[in-house]
């Protein structure tokens, strides 16, 4: 049989290149060797945007819109919605026994989000601080082998595993301790260098037509130092460098060469960055032109129903294990 994983995205609306490189790319990949479970995670949009809950719906079918553009097949994966499994808060609630405070402040991605937020730590939410606990019952639930992971999760993946073992030694043994997939996910910077973020608007959606790529890739950041044709570049520090890295590679090194010698200028440089990516975004334009709102509402349905069937079943196994009420 084939070994199980679990992995999930918020549902923030349209998915940008570098959810895909970063995400959706291995995700296809895992679909061929592994049981696969998607979550489209919006509980967990809520822990840090709990006002604009009136656009929840449409931003969880455009999300998973793309996600069936590039190559997610419900048919050999269970995509689901989290709220949809209300088994989630359930377990979330009992793990979060098992858990101290300061154990979640010592989270190093929680930190890093109240600095992005602007937020002071005695501010955030009593859900905000414990996420990692009910990503803890996302991924526990269906009892995955494996968990796909940036080196940058490992820390949330760590308290799943603390978690599981905790739950094994009090209760006896249910449920596997998780072992991350350390896929290899490139830093994919926005147009502005920054981090590529929707909120930051700096980011290129699978989703953007010619036009769009194209304008944003002209006004993309590039080497400060190279004013005009001639002067010598310095390509690891130029976004649509970075962007040839995704779409042109058998290119790249040719790119690097004329850029460093003077000989590649930047607006021929972004112009030939923009029809590669466009190149690669066409198919992807496509797929999801076919795709309507009642059909993806339809996959997501079936997957929600098979998923809380799981989830149920090890619910009712919690339940028995923790000699609860039932």
């Amino acid at each position: 049989m084939k070994k199980r994983i679990l992995s999930g995205l918020r549902p923030t609306g349209k998915v940008h290149i570098g959810n895909y490189f970063g995400a959706l790319s291995n995700w296809v990949k895992f679909q061929k060797e592994y049981e696969c479970f998607f979550e489209v995670a919006d509980w967990h949009v809520l822990t840090t945007d709990i006002e604009h809950t009136d656009i929840m719906q449409q931003q969880i079918i455009e999300t998973v819109k793309d996600w069936l553009a590039v190559g997610i097949d419900p048919e050999k994966a269970v995509v689901f919605v989290q709220s949809g499994v209300k088994e989630h808060a359930e377990f979330h609630l009992l793990l979060s026994m098992l858990v101290s405070v300061p154990r979640l402040q010592r989270n190093p991605t929680l930190k890093e989000q109240i600095r992005d937020l602007g937020k002071e730590e005695e501010k955030i939410s009593y859900g905000h601080l414990g996420y990692p606990v009910l990503q803890t019952a996302d991924i526990l639930l269906y009892k995955p082998e494996k968990v796909p992971v940036g080196e940058d999760q490992l820390p949330h993946l760590e308290l799943s595993r603390e978690l599981a073992r905790r739950f094994n030694t009090l209760f006896g043994e249910t449920f596997p301790v998780p072992e991350p997939i350390l896929s290899y996910a490139p830093r994919v910077p926005g147009i502005d260098g920054r981090k590529m973020s929707k909120s930051l608007n700096n980011a290129i959606f699978l989703s953007d037509t010619e036009q769009e790529v194209e304008s944003k890739i002209r006004k993309a950041f590039t080497d400060p130092k190279k004013i005009r044709l001639g002067d010598p570049g310095h390509p690891d520090g130029c976004v649509v460098f970075a962007y040839h890295n995704l779409v042109n590679k058998e290119e790249v090194p040719d790119i690097r060469k004329n850029c460093e010698s003077g000989k590649l200028g930047c607006v021929e440089c972004k112009k030939n960055c923009a029809f590669e990516m466009n190149e690669f975004l066409n198919p992807i334009r496509e797929r999801r032109k076919n795709l309507s709102d009642d059909f993806i509402r339809e996959i997501l349905k079936q997957g929600t129903e098979k998923a809380k069937e799981f989830a149920s079943n090890t619910m009712r196994e919690v339940r028995e294990k923790m000699n609860l009420w039932r």
